[in-house]
């Protein structure tokens, strides 16, 4: 009987929150100590450990939930029960008004920014891979909002896959590139983002050189700066103001930005307020739209509580190695080969090599140490 219990517990703690199988170990019982990968993550942070439960109802109503694997079905890369997890995570400017003023893509919503967040198995350190939002892939068949099914198609950018299928097509196109199973999904309005940043009191970040981008409104001399929400998301939208006015150069300025909004969070003592941390975690949610799995403060409080472990130290920021696509020399096409590295150390849950990140995007430019 005593082993017929222990093998219940092993086969329980395999299994995800409902009874699924999968990577997620289940989460500790509540504490006050969280920590997670990705600036569009940080709503969960500020939820986790609050104990606002006068207002759970409120919050888990500012929730967005989308169901992915309900949209996705069973044509998915298989679950891999090794411990790990893979998150994508989208800055996204698809709530109309306030977001238009900030360098608004053309035409119809976009994600405007894109990582895979992985989770090392033991919950101790992450790898972060950046992917531009003018890769050339290909994108699978999709179901538009109207209902009808976009066809699949050989060449599209990355982005456009939101536009075309809002979040499961950014993950059928996610999965397809990657072969890796996205574990959840997160995504953070651009708008509620600034709201974010102002309701923590800004973010200090050091600039090596000025900064000056008229159209997302940034003006920066070179030093230290405590930047409020309107400046912190000019520079993590900024592309004509760092390195050479490519994507790849705001992505740079975006995975610094990263590292210093969680050593923010960690920093101002959120717990000796009451009523600054409701507002924050009020903020924080209503700017939030995550997979139906996590669509509630008690699940993102348990998915917070299981990467405690991970500061701004323990995070690997990469970008995908990437050159310039040979039929369009405004476009950014994956270098095979190292690519597919990165690819393969994370379905293994391996470091990812520096021999991965010597070409293309790994290459250091002047926009890697722009902000600190």
């Amino acid at each position: 009987m005593a082993d017929e219990s222990r093998s219940t517990r092993a086969e329980s703690g395999r299994r995800r929150a409902g009874g699924k199988r999968g990577r997620r170990r289940k989460p500790p019982e509540r504490k006050k100590g969280w920590r997670i990968a990705g600036w569009s993550a940080v709503a969960v942070l500020l939820v986790g450990g609050s104990g606002l439960g006068f207002a759970y109802f409120k919050l888990n109503g500012n929730i967005n939930g989308v169901d992915i694997n309900a949209a996705l079905g069973k044509n998915r890369p298989a679950n891999i029960d090794n411990g790990s997890q893979d998150i994508l995570v989208l800055g996204s400017d698809s709530r109309a008004g306030a977001n238009s003023e900030y360098g608004r893509d053309e035409g119809t919503a976009r994600s405007d920014t894109a990582m895979i967040v992985h989770i090392y198995a033991g919950h101790k350190q992450a790898s972060v891979v950046s992917i531009p939002r003018d890769l050339m892939v290909p994108r699978p068949a999709c179901k538009a909002p109207s209902g009808k099914t976009v066809p699949a198609t050989r060449r599209a950018q990355f982005n456009e896959a939101y536009t075309v299928g809002g979040a499961p097509c950014a993950v059928a196109t996610v999965e397809a590139m990657t072969n890796i199973r996205m574990d959840h999904y997160m995504e953070v309005d651009f708008a509620g983002f600034q709201k974010l940043i102002d309701q923590l009191g800004g973010v200090e970040v050091t600039t090596t050189k000025a900064i000056h981008d008229k159209y997302s409104h940034l003006d920066l001399d070179a030093g230290t700066h405590k930047l409020n929400g309107e400046q912190s998301l000019g520079l993590v939208r900024t592309r004509h103001g760092v390195g050479d006015g490519s994507d790849l150069g705001r992505i740079k300025v975006q995975q610094a930005f990263v590292k210093a909004l969680i050593k923010q969070v960690k920093s101002i003592g959120l717990f000796t307020s009451p009523t600054k941390l409701y507002g924050i975690a009020d903020t924080a949610t209503k700017a939030l739209t995550t997979d139906s799995e996590l669509a509630s403060v008690d699940k993102l409080l348990g998915f917070a509580e299981g990467l405690k472990g991970i500061g701004a130290d323990d995070m690997h920021m990469v970008t995908l190695p990437v050159g310039t696509d040979p039929l369009d020399s405004n476009r950014v096409a994956p270098i095979k080969a190292a690519s597919q590295e990165v690819w393969d150390a994370l379905r293994q849950d391996k470091e990812i090599p520096e021999s991965a990140l010597k070409d293309g995007a790994g290459t250091k430019t002047e926009a890697d140490n722009a902000v600190k």
